[in-house]
């Protein structure tokens, strides 16, 4: 059974880590889950915007697992849990609608990576942000030495990933990782995902994918959205299928 479950209020869906018991680690299930339930957002026009949540309050999440990966074979363990988890998160960050990480406690390894491929974040004012990879003799492998250096500066992550040190919230605000600190951060990433509500759709939407082609976020898919975008709604495009169903030679007006 996942625990990892998608409930939709309205226009606002919410992504919940539900295993507080054990922190609320990542397993390949709910990863699963994470991957079905993208997918389920994207295709759903009435969902504006997307709150990415954790039951309990000691853990957001403490990263990947271990049972679930420490037996795997290395080419397993590359080609599989680390290259499957982070085409998952690529599928999170990539959401065409906004998305909020509420960390209602600490977020360590894949929770940190978890709430980078979101597009802001809340965090309560005594959870900490960790890469303790090093620690168990790995390293980051969903994102955390790639979309988070273009996050953080660069020396923050060398602190977590190399020296193990902890980022606090004060801090992470101070530098623009995170958008406030709340002590409900559901209540307050609500309130954030609202706003998205009194804006344009197309407007927000075409902006987000704007912002990741400048900062290379999936940058080839989108110029290509975008352009896609524009030549669907050509007249020239709508010439050309009437001719292929037609099957006649395209007059094409140029506009």
């Amino acid at each position: 059974m996942s625990r990892l479950h998608l409930i939709i209020e309205g226009a606002i869906a919410e992504l919940r880590l539900d295993n507080p018991g054990k922190l609320n680690v990542l397993t390949q299930p709910m990863l699963d889950a994470l991957d079905s339930h993208c997918g389920e957002i994207e295709r759903d026009a009435s969902i504006r915007a997307v709150i990415v949540t954790a039951q309990g309050d000691r853990a957001f999440c403490a990263g990947a697992d271990i049972k679930a990966w420490s037996k795997l074979q290395p080419a397993e363990f590359a080609r599989h849990w680390v290259r499957n988890g982070h085409r998952i998160f690529d599928r999170l960050a990539r959401l065409s609608k906004p998305t909020v990480a509420a960390i209602s406690g600490h977020a360590f390894g894949g929770g940190l990576e978890l709430a980078a491929s979101c597009d802001i974040r809340v965090m309560a004012p005594a959870a900490t942000l960790a890469l303790p990879e090093a620690g168990i003799g790995i390293v980051p492998g969903w994102s955390g030495t790639q979309r988070l250096a273009r996050l953080l500066p660069e020396p923050v992550v060398k602190e977590m990933a190399l020296f193990g040190r902890r980022l606090s919230a004060g801090r992470a605000v101070s530098i623009g990782f995170v958008a406030e600190t709340a002590d409900d951060t559901r209540s307050a990433a609500r309130e954030i995902a609202s706003q998205v509500l009194q804006v344009s759709p197309q407007a927000t939407e075409i902006a987000k994918c704007m912002i990741h082609g400048a900062v290379g976020e999936d940058r080839g898919a989108a110029i290509e959205a975008l352009a896609g975008g524009m030549i669907a709604a050509s007249a020239d495009k709508a010439e050309g299928v009437a001719a292929f169903l037609e099957k006649r030679q395209p007059n094409f007006p140029g506009r």
